[in-house]
């Protein structure tokens, strides 16, 4: 029995085994293929994955943490102050003065409602556009677009301000717009030393002139407040605010002063008003112990508080230029010539090759008959003439100097040599830029040295064909005047921090010797000859010694359009010398040489220019002082107490009131307290009716002799100051301009002796 059971169970169990005839699947199961290949594309993306994140990590980490930053964080600037410009005596030239900056938060100008929110954007749109004289459409993109702060408007003066406080206030408009804190620059004198000032511009940034070269110093460095903002861009509340305080620019004080800046400009605009000189006129006077610039000045000028005006040289033609055209203009109307511009000297540079011959010991001032002058020059092939029509005959350096013959200075270059003049002309700084840390100055054109010919060197011995700033000519000039010692020229007095107070000092600048000091004194008593008894006599100041240099030259070939240059070089004591001056008048016509017409208005100049300076005169002119009456200060007396004392002391009394003159004052007096005049002389006494002033016109005196104009000027109840003998050269006012009567007329007189050139 159990035999048979065990067969039984084993035959059972094979009977249970079915063999099936297809492949078996399953939902559970996973090819071993299939999960190599899940492997795979899981480690590269991993792989990629820490790629990335090394890339946002070391490549691009600097960049998303200042972008999360910015999200995150709200930046107000804080404007510094920019530094005030100012003249050698304190006054203010340039200033900063308090304006506004309008912006607006867009993303404030919402509402409950689309419409609402439409609604609230135009009515922004509308009263700023109409306050500030914007255009709608473009200020009410600006109000409904998408950044967090857009500018409405910059330099807002106050009364603006108060328009828009006030639209505000009665529209109820209490966020998105923002009133913050600006400057704008303002210059008070308006036109005065305009292109070498320069301006800024909107930004503060200056544009050109000295707010541009110096404008590191004068901007200063921002400050400003960070605080944190939420996701909906909105500052949050009683966040932890960042303070970084403005560093304000520092003031620069100019060796410019003012007074002598006034007295060129308005006698370098009286020059160009009555020649007409096609290119307008530069001055630049110079303290040649220092280098420092007293003076520097362009006609036509600008108004620096709206440059972007043309002056009335350029508005004739202004609107007829294309765009391109009216921003050359612009440029052209703001730039410094002093520095910017070259020119041939002509005869002034007659000076640097005597001194070169001299220092060479080539020749001696008084050598007779050294040079022959027969009308012309014979220079390789072509003729060079002398200006002069009738020729100048044998001559000394003194003579050649002060009759300005070209052929006595061509036969001196030949002496010279070329390699010589060269190494004074660098010596002299012509070759380099004289580092003045002004504006726009331009390098000088020389003809290379190895190709200087007989031509070249000719021309180039009085002063043509070859081109240089006033700055340069001025500079090598006032080496002769200091003893033979070469300046750096300086604009610049000191730099004062206005936050520590502290004063850093531009100190004078030696350059280098470059003659010898008795050469230089022997090149002043050659210069003043020239003033004494050559062609520029008409630069002569009564009571003081001058020595100088007239110059013309003739435009470049090609360019005659452009006209003569008429210039004069002056330097004033000749024995101590305290101010250098040189004019040159650009484009005058054919026969108006410099020592005709440059000539008496540096006279003009420096009539006024070394008084001021305090610098001795060693006469006291034509009218002697003993017969000059101080006129008094009357003013606050009666009319007849008044007119009691004016006529003790020798006046002619003429009084200007409707009212009793025993009980009636004096409240004005033409002229003013302190000024001296001769006997009989008129002073009008004006009441404080503001009752209207006679004004009467300035004639003509020139060439009047003293009692003819004296007498012309009485006629009109106008007073006379008198300075030398002779004839009348010049005057102040000029012909023409309407005066108050008692107005004192200045006439500068000269023996008609010499020729001009």
């Amino acid at each position: 029995m159990k035999n048979d059971n065990k067969k039984d169970v084993k035959s059972g169990s094979k009977k249970k085994i079915v063999k099936m005839d297809s492949n078996f699947s399953s939902q559970n199961f996973i090819y071993t293929k299939n999960l190599k290949r899940i492997f795979a594309v899981t480690m590269i993306i991993f792989v990629l994955l820490i790629i990335r994140l090394g890339v946002i990590q070391f490549v691009d980490g600097a960049y998303l943490k200042e972008k999360a930053y910015s999200q995150q964080t709200i930046n107000q600037i804080i404007s510094p102050k920019r530094g005030n410009i100012y003249d050698s005596t304190g006054k203010v030239l340039a200033s900063s003065v308090p304006v506004d900056t309008i912006t607006v938060n867009p993303s404030k100008f919402l509402e409950d409602s689309e419409e609402e929110t439409t609604a609230l954007r135009e009515k922004v749109a509308k009263g700023l556009s109409e306050i500030f004289e914007l255009d709608y459409n473009e200020t009410l993109e600006k109000v409904s677009s998408s950044s967090q702060v857009e500018t409405i408007a910059k330099k807002v003066e106050s009364d603006k301000v108060d328009s828009l406080k006030k639209w505000m206030d009665d529209n109820e408009v209490k966020t998105g717009i923002n009133i913050d804190e600006d400057t704008k620059r303002y210059y008070p004198y308006e036109t005065l030393l305009s292109n070498v000032l320069g301006f800024c511009g909107t930004d503060n940034d200056g544009r050109v002139g000295i707010e541009s070269t110096w404008n590191s110093v004068l901007q200063g460095t921002p400050g400003k407040i960070v605080s944190s903002k939420g996701s909906d861009q909105s500052e949050i509340p009683n966040a932890e605010e960042t303070y970084i305080s403005a560093e304000n620019g520092s003031d620069i004080t100019l060796t410019i002063d003012y007074n002598i800046q006034s007295i060129v400009e308005k006698y370098l605009k009286q020059a160009c008003d009555n020649l007409q000189p096609k290119s307008g006129g530069t001055c630049i006077a110079m303290d040649p112990k220092t280098g420092r610039i007293l003076a520097m000045a362009d006609y036509p000028d600008y108004n620096l508080n709206s440059p972007f005006t043309p002056n009335s040289s350029l508005a004739a033609t202004y609107e007829q230029l294309s765009d391109e055209e009216k921003n050359n203009a612009l440029h052209t109307m703001w730039k410094n010539k002093c520095v910017a511009d070259l020119y041939e000297p002509g005869s002034v540079f007659k000076l640097i090759t005597a001194s070169v011959a001299l220092e060479e010991n080539i020749t001696t001032p008084d050598v007779a008959g050294e040079f022959y002058c027969s009308g012309s020059q014979k220079v390789a092939d072509a003729d060079i003439s002398c200006w002069s029509t009738t020729p100048h005959g044998y001559l000394s350096l003194r003579n050649a100097l002060e009759k300005s013959c070209n052929p006595s200075l061509i036969q001196l270059g030949r002496k010279i040599g070329v390699p010589t003049l060269y190494k004074y002309y660098r010596a002299y700084g012509f070759f380099d830029k004289t580092n003045s840390n002004l504006y726009g100055e331009s390098d000088t054109l020389f003809t290379k040295e190895q190709s200087v010919g007989e031509v070249e060197l000719a021309t180039m011995s009085f002063g043509q064909r070859l081109n240089i700033t006033p700055l340069h000519m001025i500079t090598a000039i006032s080496a002769i005047a200091n003893d033979g010692i070469l300046m750096k020229p300086t604009i610049v007095e000191k730099i004062t921090n206005t936050d520590t107070g502290s004063v850093t000092d531009v100190n004078p600048t030696p350059v280098r010797q470059v003659i010898s000091k008795e050469t230089a004194a022997t090149m002043k008593d050659l210069m003043q000859s020239v003033v004494v008894t050559g062609t520029g006599y008409r630069g002569a100041v009564t009571g003081y010694s001058v020595g100088g240099k007239t110059g013309t030259s003739e435009p470049p070939i090609g360019k005659e359009e452009e006209g003569y240059v008429a210039s004069f070089m002056a330097i004033s004591p000749v024995e101590d010398t305290q101010v250098a001056l040189l004019l040159c008048l650009y484009g005058v016509q054919k026969g108006q040489q410099g020592g005709q017409v440059a000539g008496p208005v540096v006279s003009q100049m420096l009539t006024e220019i070394l008084p001021y300076m305090g610098v001795p005169s060693d006469n006291l002119g034509n009218e002697n002082s003993s017969d000059l009456i101080q006129v008094p200060d009357i003013r606050n007396k009666t009319f007849t107490e008044a007119e009691k004392v004016l006529t003790a002391a020798g006046f002619t009394v003429k009084c200007v009131t409707d009212q009793d003159k025993n009980s009636v004052t004096v409240a004005d007096q033409v002229p003013k307290p302190g000024v001296s005049l001769s006997k009989d002389s008129i002073v009008i006494l004006y009441d404080n009716t503001n009752t209207t002033r006679t004004s009467v016109t300035v004639p003509d005196l020139n060439l009047q002799s003293v009692y003819q104009a004296i007498s012309n000027l009485k006629d009109l109840n106008l007073n006379v100051s008198i300075d030398g003998s002779g004839t009348v050269v010049s005057q102040d006012p000029p012909m023409g301009t309407e005066v108050e009567e008692g107005t004192v007329v200045k006439i500068t007189l000269k023996n008609a002796s010499g020729a001009a050139h």
